[in-house]
């Protein structure tokens, strides 16, 4: 038999007999055709293969993504400064004062999402005051989660926001006693005041688009990423934004494998955009680096349940089940995948309703159809979703405001929040996912962080008895996801004849303390059989490097994810860190201040004045602080 890779001496995690120890694999156009010892396997080497010793490190299957907005991160991936990961606002401001400095009129400096207060030395937020002293011209635009948005005064300008400026329904736009926008915007509950805000900054030319994509691919091939499903998003236009990506699976520059779903775009004419759609694309129209998926996550417009934990559960229409019902009949008729976002409880009840209204008269009989989220969803409810084929795609919204959640609804409800153990014991298909990059952060091993430690980012402890052990909690993300795309026959374990896709790990997930999940990255991932990303000990393995477009990018900086081993800083914020040690790295400093005269820890650690950092700004500002 012909092989083109061979993979051995490693630690491979699969899915089949429990008694099967597997430390090697064969791979020939791009699946696997063997999988064994390396006694069983090495046989299969003959001339042209290339042969990779794994040194004993822990190999999983392809990590795969089953709810992401990958198209529309890549198109805006070059022009974000990713705060994911950052230990410190000291180290976000920072890095926002230097990205200011280097980009160029009239683009924006933008925090996208990905982040939480909670998972700062200073459990703070940034203020408008601090981003106005940072960036007095630029315009700055920083989006945390779906509940706010801080934009400075030159953003403010750039987007035409003044006294005379209506909020839309369910947004609001916060203002001085003047009647002038201060510069927070915050979804109340609506976070469409922040997607269309956000769409009114420059965008990259094509060419840099192009670009832009394939550095998001790569950045989530980093992180052993293979796969994923595309939900759509808002201002994501079919086909006009899929051009980029339909380009580079033309021109077979695609690392990772993509389903995608497509998401109405037109509150009130939803109906016509899924008519259309129909009648031009076909089901899984596709292969498999790049194929369709069906309907969704948006429907229709009036069945949004925003998931704002800061505020409370939205109401949904009156007239939401007569839209939806019309939606879902037609996709129904037409066999088209449907998915549907839905975080509450109650909202998940109201759609069910149409669910089962219209499978008493058009069968779903096996229709693939997904709940996106379901935070909050009972067992009577699971059920239900049971009886009618469904299924139900979770994130790791909860790893970035489970304390938003705990406050408002207390930590008991938060304990099953969401029941995902409830989930897999009644069989239903389970797929983990993010929601990046507007929410979470695209980290897989953060989620897995959060599924198996039941902590929050910010360390807040959310499950006990709800907690999943590591391998279902990597099979949620692996062989669970593929079934989000009806591809579980195909990818989402190491077996002969699947889809030759995985990932090598630089530290051992089945291993190490709870604590250091959070930093596992990839040392090799493999897509198809071909090697996609690689660094560490198989860094001569890599493709060759892909210039950055633009020259001023935040991604030519500081990449993307923070990673605390490249900073230099990979013991400084462990827990039992001294408050002095803490606040010295969380400042980048020690000693005294030249500006502003006064003995840095002493200050910190006091209940003056000094110790409130939004005092340090002053008309030079505080050098230790952020430059």
């Amino acid at each position: 038999m012909k092989t083109d890779l061979i993979l051995y001496n490693g630690k491979i995690t699969h899915f089949g007999s429990a008694q099967q120890q597997v430390t090697a694999v064969a791979v020939h156009k791009g699946k696997f055709v063997a999988v064994g010892s390396d006694k069983d396997v090495l046989p299969f080497a003959n001339t042209g293969t290339k042969l990779i010793d794994l040194g004993g490190k822990r190999v999983v299957p392809g990590i795969n993504d089953s709810h992401i907005h990958l198209i529309r991160g890549g198109l805006n991936y070059n022009l974000e400064l990713r705060w994911d990961g950052v230990p410190s606002l000291a180290d976000a401001l920072r890095m926002l004062k230097e990205q200011v400095d280097r980009t160029p009129y009239p683009q924006w400096v933008r925090v996208v999402g990905g982040w939480s207060e909670f998972q700062f030395a200073e459990r703070r937020m940034p203020t408008l005051a601090e981003i106005n002293a940072i960036a007095p011209d630029t315009p700055v635009f920083i989006l945390h989660l779906y509940d706010r948005a801080l934009l400075n005064a030159a953003a403010l300008r750039a987007v035409g926001y003044t006294k005379d400026t209506p909020a839309p329904p369910g947004g609001t736009i916060e203002r001085d006693t003047q009647g002038n926008p201060t510069g927070l915007l915050i979804a109340s509950p609506n976070a469409m005041i922040l997607y269309s805000t956000l769409a009114k900054g420059p965008a990259l030319p094509y060419e840099e688009q192009l670009n832009s994509t394939r550095h998001f691919m790569k950045e989530l091939n980093r992180f052993g990423i293979t796969s994923v499903i595309d939900a759509g998003g808002g201002f994501q236009n079919y086909p006009e934004h899929y051009q980029v990506i339909s380009d580079l699976h033309r021109d077979e520059q695609l690392t990772v494998r993509i389903a995608y779903n497509l998401f109405t775009q037109k509150p009130k004419q939803e109906y016509e955009d899924y008519q259309q759609w129909i009648e031009s694309i076909p089901v899984y129209q596709g292969d498999d680096m790049y194929r369709h998926n069906g309907a969704g996550e948006m429907l229709v417009f009036s069945a949004a349940d925003f998931e704002d934990f800061l505020q409370p559960r939205p109401e949904l229409a009156e007239n939401m089940e007569a839209e939806l019902e019309k939606v879902v009949r037609l996709l129904v008729s037409n066999r088209w995948p449907f998915r549907l976002h839905a975080t509450y409880n109650e909202s998940i009840s109201r759609f069910l309703d149409v669910f089962e209204k219209v499978n008493r008269d058009i069968p779903f009989d096996g229709l693939a159809w997904v709940f996106d989220h379901a935070e909050t969803i009972d067992e009577r409810n699971i059920e239900r979703t049971k009886a009618l084929g469904g299924s139900i795609a979770i994130q790791s919204r909860m790893a970035y405001q489970g304390e938003y959640f705990a406050e408002r609804y207390g930590k008991t409800a938060a304990e099953h929040t969401p029941p995902i153990k409830k989930m897999l014991a009644m069989e239903v298909p389970v797929g983990g996912g993010s929601d990046a990059t507007r929410v979470s952060s695209y980290n897989p091993w953060v989620s897995m962080y959060w599924l198996t430690s039941g902590k929050t980012i910010g360390g807040l402890q959310l499950y006990n008895d709800s907690r999943l052990d590591r391998l279902t909690a990597l099979q949620l993300y692996t062989k669970g996801s593929a079934w989000f795309s009806q591809e579980q026959q195909k990818k989402g374990d190491i077996a002969v004849g699947m889809l030759a896709d995985l990932t090598v790990l630089n530290n051992d997930y089945f291993a190490v303390p709870d604590e250091d999940i959070k930093a596992i990255e990839s040392e090799l991932t493999i897509v198809g059989g071909k090697i996609v990303y690689a660094a560490g000990d198989f860094n001569s393995f890599s493709p060759p490097p892909i210039p950055i477009l633009p020259d001023w990018s935040p991604t030519k900086t500081y990449g993307g994810y923070y990673s605390l081993a490249k900073a230099g800083q990979s013991n400084q914020f462990k827990s039992d860190a001294t408050p002095s040690a803490v606040l010295n790295t969380v400042h980048l400093c020690s000693g005294s201040c030249q500006v502003h005269g006064h003995e840095h820890n002493q200050a910190r650690t006091s209940n003056i004045a000094l110790n409130n950092y939004t005092a340090f700004w002053g008309a030079l500002g505080c050098s230790c602080f952020a430059f």
